[in-house]
């Protein structure tokens, strides 16, 4: 686990205290980067695969990136936010494993910290608007990404330093590790690294039962016992879920994303993108597109 938290970088993009109300309706969210919410009063709610959680005064919630979440306040919300990139050395995310929504109890030294990554980093909230479709177009988070490049250096390490922070609170057992309390076995980890390493290139059942030294059937269900997909589904998401990320924080024509995310041609890539976005490659990036002045 250290090992794969060495290799994980953040930055910044967003900050700020707001005050919202019914206007805070967002449904099917899909960042390419985390969010981190404070409560500090009224109520709202998060809507993530079949469950709802209730955004409670006085408790932490994180959003890892590329996690589906719908968004609303009935009346009145009071929250602090963090939004963050995330960048590792082999491209496997820190909650690759664990893509929900975490809740956790804040502490004083929580609040103290938003207070200090704010004062740190003024400027940094969504105040043109805060819809989703607005500020998660890439020309958006780009401009932000950039600020950081203006920060004093030892301005840049302490916002970073307290991002891990807030991340260390969500790698206990009980919030980061399966639920059932069995750890995966080493032979699905590396099957689940080299997967994210190596999207590029040719990736099947046999070639990862090899790897691991047992016969693809077994593998194949061990492989879905541990990770909730068969090898050939985590496969396919892993690489919409980089192409997303390709989509929207880089000029390359679909033809060079299909290459580089794994694909036989564009329109496999094309269909595939389609079957599990529920849009097509233009589609979606229409939808992150920024509106030049």
């Amino acid at each position: 686990m250290v090992r794969m938290t060495l290799k994980n970088t953040f930055s910044l993009l967003n900050a700020d205290h707001v005050k919202l109300d019914k206007n805070w309706n967002y449904k099917h969210i899909i960042s390419p980067f985390y969010r981190l919410y404070l409560i500090d009063g009224g109520q709202g709610s998060l809507f993530n695969s079949g469950e709802s959680h209730v955004l409670e005064s006085g408790f932490l919630y994180l959003i890892p990136s590329f996690t589906i979440c719908d968004y609303q306040c009935s009346d009145f919300l009071s929250q602090y936010y963090v939004h963050f990139m995330e960048e590792s050395a082999d491209g496997n995310s820190l909650f690759s494993s664990n893509r929900k929504i975490m809740k956790f109890p804040a502490t004083q030294i929580d609040f103290d910290n938003f207070r200090r990554i704010l004062h740190l980093n003024p400027g940094r909230g969504l105040i043109k608007s805060a819809d989703p479709k607005e500020y998660e177009k890439r020309r958006i988070i780009q401009e932000f990404q950039e600020m950081n490049k203006f920060l004093d250096p030892s301005a840049f390490m302490e916002t970073h330093g307290i991002i891990l922070q807030f991340l260390s609170r969500f790698l206990s057992k009980e919030h980061f590790q399966r639920t059932d309390k069995r750890e995966i076995p080493s032979k699905i980890l590396d099957a689940i690294n080299h997967i994210q390493t190596h999207l590029e290139y040719p990736l099947t059942v046999e070639l990862l039962a090899d790897r691991a030294n047992q016969n693809p059937d077994y593998f194949s269900r061990i492989f879905k016992e541990n990770t909730g997909e068969r090898p050939v589904n985590y496969i396919q998401f892993k690489r919409i879920e980089r192409a997303q990320l390709l989509i929207i924080t880089t000029d390359l024509p679909f033809h060079e994303i299909s290459i580089k995310t794994g694909f036989e041609s564009l329109a496999y890539f094309s269909r595939t993108f389609k079957n599990i976005t529920g849009l097509t490659p233009s589609q979606y990036k229409q939808k992150n597109k920024a509106v030049e002045p």
